[in-house]
């Protein structure tokens, strides 16, 4: 059975998302931040040096990183589903949405969260920060213009891997600000695999 070393307040749930869209067994094992200090515990270290989450093992396999998580299973557990195939058209496009994610996308978002913390003393940073925050969520937003999912309108891993980072977006801007990423968090959320592992391992 597959686990999932999951750290609260972590990126944890794309992959037990993932996990009940392929209809595949797991188990969470959970880890609590320090309060003070945000780190992770160091039980986590035992699974993977790094001390980072989330984290599978799957039999002798551990395999860190969300975006390789997500390859991994898609590839050996998909039977076809959930990525294009790999002489088509789109599935060029699949792999630029799967490494953007994390590669670009999130970072303007998790400097608009830290710097959020340090007051009057980020002001410099905000302008700059802003100005890449509409760029990258423009980008999204018009990207899912006419689609109900980034590739098209049937999900994909890459779908599973932005959708942090969309979620993000969608609470820092409001819904009213790009309507196209709200809707794609709504149609998300409302999935019975996304709703199943919110019953199985919170929120």
């Amino acid at each position: 059975m597959i686990e999932v070393h999951h750290l609260n307040e972590s990126r944890s749930r794309r992959i037990t998302w993932l996990l009940e869209e392929l209809g595949l067994d797991y188990t969470v094992h959970a880890y609590q931040r320090n309060p003070k200090t945000r780190l992770a515990p160091p039980e986590l270290e035992k699974i993977h040096p790094l001390g980072k989450a989330p984290v599978i093992r799957d039999g002798d396999e551990v395999i860190f990183e969300s975006g390789a998580i997500i390859e991994y299973l898609v590839r050996k557990y998909g039977n076809g589903r959930l990525a294009p195939s790999s002489d088509s058209r789109d599935y060029n496009r699949y792999l630029q949405f799967l490494h953007y994610a994390e590669g670009s996308a999130m970072l303007p978002l998790m400097l608009k969260l830290y710097t959020s913390r340090l007051g009057d003393g980020a002001a410099p940073l905000q302008p700059r920060i802003e100005s890449e925050m509409q760029r990258h969520l423009g980008f999204l937003n018009s990207e899912l213009a006419g689609r109900d999912y980034f590739i098209g309108n049937e999900l994909t891993g890459a779908d599973v891997q932005l959708s942090f980072a969309v979620q993000m977006a969608v609470k820092f801007c409001g819904e009213e600000a790009y309507p196209n990423l709200t809707a794609f968090v709504r149609r998300i959320e409302a999935r019975d695999a996304y709703r199943r592992a919110i019953e199985k391992s919170g929120e």
